[in-house]
């Protein structure tokens, strides 16, 4: 008699984020780990979510670029690995912290310094268990157009320029008016049919 094996739920990095889930705007980052820009902006964006908090929700899509940096696959899907434990954003800081480090078997080490606790890390690791879903971003990113790092979307739209703080925030400060003058457009429109 053969048992059907249960299906395991992977969590998506789509469906990681920080920040309130019906903020009025969406920041998303294509990225990696070995990158000195993206850990450099990483700061960045902890400043963002500070400023703006409440206002943004925040989210890492996986961009390895293995032709420049060979470790930075790995590396990805250990924070896969990590949001299934609810340690995401740990692993994320953690591997930023030590983009210099992000050998398989350091990454173990990394994954203990975040809080993880599944004792099959390494064993997944090897095994190529998330390795789909960093393929997914990647295929994502590339769709979207992305071909430096970081790239970033805010409600869906590129935004270019340098990702600095000031850059960054004139970028947000202005969706967040295009989203205020939606909602006050939405609500004079609800206001006339009511009065009709």
């Amino acid at each position: 008699m053969a048992f059907k094996k249960d299906d395991v739920i992977i969590i998506e990095p789509r469906e990681i984020f920080v920040g309130k889930i019906d903020a009025p705007v969406t920041l998303m980052e294509f990225g990696e780990y070995e990158s000195e820009e993206c850990a450099k902006v990483n700061e960045i964006v902890k400043q963002l979510l500070e400023e703006y908090e409440g206002k943004i929700r925040f989210q890492f899509r996986h961009f390895p670029l293995t032709l420049i940096h060979q470790r930075s696959l790995k590396a990805s899907e250990s924070a896969v690995a990590a949001g299934q434990e609810g340690k995401f954003w740990e692993m994320h800081n953690v591997l930023f912290a030590n983009r210099r480090n992000l050998g398989t078997t350091s990454l173990k080490l990394h994954s203990k310094e975040a809080g993880i606790r599944n004792k099959k890390f390494l064993d997944d690791l090897v095994n190529g268990v998330y390795g789909w879903q960093v393929q997914d971003d990647l295929k994502e990113g590339i769709n979207r157009g992305v071909k430096e790092l970081p790239a970033f979307f805010i409600n869906e739209v590129p935004f270019t320029g340098k990702p600095t703080f000031a850059n960054l925030s004139a970028a947000i400060e202005l969706a967040l008016k295009k989203g205020k003058s939606k909602a006050t457009v939405k609500k004079t429109a609800v206001k006339q049919k009511q009065r009709a």
